[in-house]
């Protein structure tokens, strides 16, 4: 969905936080534009739930000011108060049924009776929970409860909806439904949602733009293909699914690819820049390896070397592999079928193939 870029619908800037003298959000600049899906992507601690509630004047920063319009904002703006709504990883559900729930901030806005009737039915059936809405809410499961949450707050047809961390606490049955809906609904349910996970599949799944949190700071934001194509630090590299190699330094550089030298003593022509003689840190993403027998003929991956199968971890319908070379461990992640048709056991010889593009360099 393209996002008008006139004015940020919701913009921080140079916005700085502590708590007992630890500095939990320094962040330079942060938008939020009508028609979006922002994620917030990083892992505990990273000050995610900080910079949304100096976003939602929950809170006011130590610096630096939030604008919502361009107009600044302080602390419980009533405008902002109206305009937003949140649903949070742990729903608050008052006592009641479903449908009382629902209407609760309909009612507090007084919106006519025909009005908060439609409004509601619409919002409980938009989450596919319309059969609840007699139901008590202390009868619910967790995924209902959190759905209801969600019903209420997209009642009150928000401008901004925050979103914190929504399906975290859920089973994976549960998670994966809910995930689902979530995917469906969300870019129906406001002008603009702002996202708060520590899962890379789900900030991927939901957000037209992710940042990426590291102690208080964005350290990238860009679109989802952005971030996990090229991620700018080890670390959002790491957060996003990527293994590391070795270390090894930079040998040669030519026009758009380099040549690494591993400490194994293995070369690898990665794509990008460097600079001669660096030390550098090589990662790669274990789908983005491919492995065949031998004998198989090459193909246009630019790093081919021998290896042995030394490790294999089922994780469902896929399969871990580790695949040894010298002082070289690399692991590969392919499917259980793939793995059948293969026909590799432990100790079975193999050829290793990486694409240059797949490969991405960071200074040690």
């Amino acid at each position: 969905m393209e996002a008008p870029r006139s004015e940020a619908l919701l913009q921080g800037e140079r916005l700085s936080r502590s708590y007992d003298g630890r500095r939990v959000v320094d962040v330079e600049s942060v938008e939020v534009w009508a028609g979006e899906v922002l994620a917030l992507l990083g892992p505990n601690g990273a000050g995610k739930s900080t910079l949304v509630r100096l976003l939602a004047a929950l809170e006011t920063p130590d610096g630096g000011r939030v604008l919502y319009k361009g107009r600044e904002l302080r602390r419980d703006d009533r405008e902002l108060r109206r305009a937003a709504a949140a649903v949070l990883q742990r729903p608050y559900l008052w006592r009641g049924t479903v449908g009382q729930n629902v209407e609760f901030g309909l009612k507090a806005r007084r919106l006519p009776a025909a009005e908060r009737r439609a409004r509601v039915r619409a919002a409980l059936e938009t989450l596919e929970v319309a059969h609840l809405e007699a139901v008590p809410v202390d009868t619910l499961s967790g995924g209902e409860a959190q759905r209801v949450a969600l019903a209420r707050a997209l009642a009150l047809e928000p401008e901004i909806l925050f979103l914190d961390e929504p399906t975290a606490d859920l089973d994976v049955t549960v998670r994966r439904r809910l995930l689902a809906d979530l995917e469906r609904v969300v870019r129906h349910a406001a002008p603009a949602i702002v996202l708060i996970t520590h899962d890379p599949g789900e900030a991927f799944a939901l957000a037209d733009r992710v940042a990426v949190m590291e102690g208080g700071r964005i350290v990238q934001a860009g679109t989802p293909a952005d971030i996990f194509e090229a991620p700018a630090t080890e670390f959002v590299a790491s957060f996003t699914g990527a293994e590391f190699m070795l270390s090894g330094r930079v040998e040669t550089v030519e026009e758009d690819t380099m040549m690494v030298r591993l400490d194994s003593g293995h070369m690898l022509e990665i794509a990008g820049h460097g600079e001669a003689g660096a030390p550098v840190r090589v990662a790669y993403r274990p789908e983005d390896v491919l492995i065949a027998p031998p004998d198989s003929p090459a193909t246009s991956a630019r790093n081919r070397f021998a290896a042995k199968l030394t490790r294999l971890h089922p994780q469902g319908g896929l399969v871990r592999l580790r695949l040894g070379s010298d002082d070289l461990n690399i692991e590969a992640l392919i499917t259980r079928h793939a793995l059948e048709d293969l026909g590799f056991e432990l100790g079975t010889p193999v050829v290793v193939q990486i694409k240059a593009t797949a490969l991405h360099v960071f200074p040690v």
